[in-house]
């Protein structure tokens, strides 16, 4: 069955399917009211729960659903409940969690706010890349501690960003955000992605090179490439061990991405740095000796969409449903194919 959008001029019948928490973060009063003058948007509380008599009652009449984070699996208990829906706008950016194969056959449209995720994603992932390159961090901590500027004409001439080697393992959304935004910059990108040409690399400004070279050839690596099981460790010890001294590894991807032991050895060995926005377990134990590290950075998965980063989930979910409405289609879906590539 091939899914259609509705009439040119109709107002298609929506609900929010996605936690509460997720709901009140995301989608704000003006959000909601943006929502509402484009379909007739099913009354609150949002369904956290497909199987309740008043999620049925609601999905029998829904056209369209806008989903977020904590969103119930779209299975074919769910689909049958709902047999009017014909699209799914995600305001987040994976719609693995609850996107089925029972969607597909169905034929519903899919789409999704990850190219919205990708830039605060990409900003956090440029601002390290500077300001490791300008060793910001420890030069801080060593200030805060002497209360002394010190010599600064002998600054270390491995220190500053100028003609600094930068490398992108994976042309992701994020990726190629990150390259765009290291664009004005006095760097060096060199890509590593197995699906990109070499006329899509010159095209985006990159030097394509191997998955070895990247790691000793670079400066700094920032890894974006998405958790598959092709990608699970993908970033072994022989490359740890291949990469510079001194050079930093951003990992604001998946942590098991990353061999973290091989990591957490070449980092306690002072021979390389790491930022980590993610690791394996996402929330190490406590006694993990990176913690410890002064030349290890880690944050709690904050590169994404958080606090008024919100809003820009939300404002690509209602110009999608917008379309959508409008019989124009959507501007970002997510295409069933291209799954087996996607996070």
């Amino acid at each position: 069955m091939t899914s259609h959008a509705p009439v040119p001029g109709s107002r298609p019948r929506a609900a929010v399917a996605m936690s509460r928490d997720a709901a009140s973060a995301v989608l704000d009063p003006q959000s909601l009211a943006a929502f509402r003058r484009i379909c007739d948007l099913a009354p609150f509380p949002v369904l956290d729960d497909l199987s309740t008599p008043r999620a049925g009652s609601v999905l029998s009449d829904v056209d369209l659903l806008i989903t977020g984070w904590g969103c119930p699996v779209l299975d074919e208990d769910v689909l049958r409940a709902a047999p009017r829906l014909r699209a799914v706008v995600h305001t987040a950016g994976s719609v693995r969690g609850h996107v089925t194969e029972a969607c597909w056959e169905r034929g519903i449209e899919v789409s999704s706010a990850a190219a919205a995720n990708a830039l605060p994603v990409a900003e956090y992932t440029l601002s390290m890349i500077l300001l490791t390159g300008k060793r910001v961090l420890e030069r801080a901590r060593d200030y805060r501690a002497t209360r002394q500027r010190g010599n600064w004409l002998r600054t270390p001439r491995g220190v500053g960003n100028y003609r600094r080697t930068v490398g992108i393992l994976s042309a992701s959304l994020i990726g190629r955000r990150v390259v765009e935004l290291l664009s004005p910059h006095d760097v060096d990108v060199l890509l590593h992605d197995p699906y990109v040409s070499d006329a899509d690399a010159a095209e985006l400004g990159v030097e394509l090179v191997g998955l070895p070279d990247l790691f000793a050839r670079c400066d700094t690596v920032s890894v974006h490439t998405p958790l598959l099981p092709s990608t699970h460790g993908l970033v072994g010890r022989a490359l740890i061990d291949a990469m510079r001294t001194d050079a930093v590894l951003i990992n604001t991807s998946r942590g098991a991405v990353v061999d973290q032991e091989a990591l957490t050895d070449a980092v306690r060995a002072g021979r390389v740095r790491a930022v980590l926005d993610v690791t394996d377990p996402e929330v190490l134990p406590p006694d993990h000796p990176l913690w410890d590290c002064e030349n290890a950075l880690i944050t709690p998965h904050l590169a994404g969409s958080e606090g008024n980063e919100w809003r820009r989930l939300a404002d690509l979910a209602l110009a999608e449903t917008t379309r959508w409405a409008s019989g124009a289609g959507f501007l970002h879906p997510v295409r069933r194919e291209r799954l087996a590539f996607l996070a």
